[in-house]
């Protein structure tokens, strides 16, 4: 591995480490408030049960945020309306949060060999190659009070790493960063193969 592809893997865990610290900063506060949500009630709330339209994936779903120009100096970036399809993973690491309706999604595999039972997309050296630029998709489902919901996204909707999800809600890209990192406020999960389960 060339010196580039470890400073570039090294920021990639950095920034990705960083964005899950700082969500997990709220989880001491909010835990508690956890026993008082209804698990039935907010799971009827987020999943919708068809598959929402058009959607996109984490790199399509990049090149439509990056077409917008960025704000003046200062200012923020406007989130814009998304629809992606992506897989729960996170590139040898925990894509979820403990306690926290949150996860990171990536591309999904489009060719056969990805399809097979037992398949590691983080072990499988033809997916790592196919998907070392694509960006990640930082997901997390707020409540009212604009903080993470503090049910942990296993629990709440039911998934697991590796399986496919369609998630609607409202994103931002910002180019500056050291990877290319989607953050993606969800107002509704679709899970792929829920209805077979």
């Amino acid at each position: 591995m060339s010196r580039i592809e470890t400073t570039r893997r090294c920021g990639r865990h950095w920034l990705l480490a960083g964005w899950l610290g700082a969500v997990a900063m709220h989880a001491a506060g909010l835990v508690a408030s956890a026993a008082e949500l209804n698990v039935a009630v907010v799971r009827q709330q987020l999943i919708v049960a068809q598959e929402p339209a058009g959607a996109l994936s984490p790199t399509a779903t990049k090149q439509k945020l990056a077409a917008t120009p960025l704000p003046a100096a200062g200012k923020p970036i406007v989130p814009q309306a998304v629809v992606v399809a992506g897989r729960i993973g996170a590139r040898g690491m925990e894509p979820f949060l403990e306690n926290k309706a949150s996860f990171v999604l990536l591309e999904i595999p489009a060719d056969d060999h990805a399809q097979k039972p037992g398949h590691d997309a983080d072990n499988c050296p033809f997916c790592k190659k196919r998907t070392a630029n694509s960006p990640m998709v930082a997901v997390q489902f707020v409540g009212e009070d604009k903080q993470p919901i503090p049910i942990d996204a296993r629990k709440l909707f039911g998934v697991v790493k590796g399986q496919d999800v369609v998630i609607s809600g409202m994103a931002v890209f910002d180019p500056k960063l050291a990877i290319p990192v989607i953050q993606l406020t969800a107002n509704s999960i679709y899970v792929r193969g829920m209805a077979g389960r």
